[in-house]
């Protein structure tokens, strides 16, 4: 089960709920033994348009000083969810969703999936892990996170709607909104 005090999850769940997406969600509160391996457990495994994503939900604020779309993950959250592909093969696909909760003065960006939930807005996309991984650059080595550089996070992220109803590399990019 998610964790549901996370509303990140939640919201996720629950976008996924009102369009009547099937799903699992996943006990985050062991990690999972893959071996001699200790892998993070995913948040959700979801049946999608004829296929099935495994993801990891990554929420993340927007507003306040930095004004950016950030896409920053922990070394461990993609080693993890590429080891969970090759675990369950090749008819699903790894997917790391970046959820945004908006400020009142925040646009949603551009071709991402926006919904209100619980009363906070959300902007929603999703990233291979493949195409995260190899694009992504090391953030903080003490904190061991990653990001991919915006142009590549921009060139490669999609509304979550684009993973779930069709084939994602038919959907043009996503595009931060500006600010003023």
């Amino acid at each position: 089960m998610a964790i549901r005090s996370n509303h990140y999850d939640a919201a996720f769940e629950e976008f996924l709920r009102s369009r009547r997406t099937p799903y699992v969600a996943v006990d985050e509160k062991r990690r999972a033994l893959v071996g001699d391996d200790s892998l993070k457990s995913l948040d959700f495994i979801v049946e999608a348009a004829g296929r099935n994503l495994l993801v990891d939900v990554k929420g993340r604020r927007f507003g306040g000083s930095t004004g950016r779309w950030e896409n920053w993950a922990t070394g461990d959250d993609v080693r993890s969810m590429t080891h969970w592909e090759g675990v369950f093969g090749p008819q699903f696909r790894a997917v790391l969703v970046f959820l945004y909760w908006l400020d009142d003065a925040t646009p949603a960006p551009l071709g991402a999936d926006r919904f209100d939930w619980d009363g906070r807005r959300y902007a929603a996309v999703g990233v291979g892990v493949d195409a995260y991984a190899e694009a992504s650059r090391a953030r903080s080595a003490s904190w061991g996170t990653v990001s991919m550089p915006r142009k590549a996070f921009r060139e490669q992220a999609r509304p979550l709607s684009a993973w779930l109803d069709a084939d994602e590399t038919a959907v043009p990019p996503f595009t931060a909104a500006r600010r003023a």
